[in-house]
Parts: structure tokens; sequence; C-alpha cells
């Protein structure tokens, strides 16, 4: 099977809604963009889709910000109605002191930055006609601890800044693309 440029243009759009869905902390978005059995692992976080939010909201709601940026992928069909996809990944979190999870973030007593580089693997399905994530591994290729110092936000005024609920003006573009 060979995948057409409006199928590999949908798998972009899932995977762009993942993105999307963690950095807006837009969770009730997740049953669109997994197969109701996709499995997920990558790092400490697996399980099924479902377990893997639970664990999500526990890593990045206690974050003060994350931005998830998505690189170059390359997909490729898997068989009938079915793909897979490597997707480069940055993922850059704002940790706060007193971080509850330090077997994903240490404390370290002060807001600092911690970025993930690395890649998503994807195995995706069609699904009542449209293209899942069936299973998602993350891979890391680095990771590191950056001082943050005076480049957080509090200087910004809160207008400016991206928001995790409807006041973020990407809001109305997820609810589309999600019908």
């Amino acid at each position: 099977m060979t995948l057409s440029l409006a199928d590999k243009d949908a798998i972009r759009d899932v995977l762009t809604a993942y993105a999307h869905a963690i950095d807006r902390r837009r969770w009730e978005l997740m049953p669109q963009i997994f197969h109701p059995e996709a499995t997920f692992a990558f790092g400490p976080i697996g399980g099924s889709w479902q377990d893997f939010v639970g664990q999500a909201q526990a890593v990045i709601n206690n974050c003060v910000a994350t931005h998830h940026q998505l690189g170059q992928m390359l997909i490729a069909a898997d068989g009938p109605d079915a793909a897979i996809a490597e997707t480069y990944m940055t993922a850059m979190h704002i940790v706060p002191p007193g971080y509850p999870l330090p077997t994903v973030f240490p404390d370290r007593g002060e807001d600092y930055s911690a970025v993930i580089a690395g890649r998503y693997v994807d195995r995706l399905v069609l699904y009542r006609g449209e293209w899942r994530i069936m299973q998602r591994t993350g891979i890391y290729d680095w990771r590191e601890f950056r001082e943050i110092g005076e480049a957080n936000l509090s200087a910004v005024a809160q207008e400016a800044r991206g928001q995790h609920d409807a006041g973020d003006p990407a809001w109305p573009v997820a609810a589309a693309w999600a019908g």
C-alpha cells in the first residue's frame, strides 16, 4: 500500500494535535488522537493510552509550562490501513520548586527548564475512517536541565502568554480539528 498525500497530511495533523493537547492540557482531545486499544511507552510512562493520559496529567499539570516542538517526520505505509512514523521532537518543561515526581524531573528548589530531545516512533491505523496512533514508543536522544534565571515569563502580561484554557488564541483551531 502507498500512502496518499492526504493520508500523510492527516497523520501529520494527528501528531500535531498531540503536541497541542499536551501543551494546552487538552486531555479531552486524546480519544481522537489514540486508537481505543493504543499503547504508549516513553521512559517511566507507559501502558494503555488511558494510563498514559493519567500519568501525563501528573507530569505535565505540575509543570509551569511545556512546549513540544515537532521536527522532521518520516511516514511510510505499514500494510493495509496502517502506517509507521518517526517524528523528531524537542520537549521543554518549566519545572517548579517542589515538583512532586522526582523520577521524572528532580526538585532543584527553583524554577528550571528540563529539555528532552528525542523521537516518537508511532504505528498508526485507520479507525472509523480517521488516522489514530495505535502504538507510540518514545526515544530519548538527549536531555538536559537548564537554569532559567530571568528567562521566565513573570514580567510578560498574562494575555501575551500561552494559556491552558479557552483563553489561549489557538483554542478554536483545535476545536475545529476535533470537529
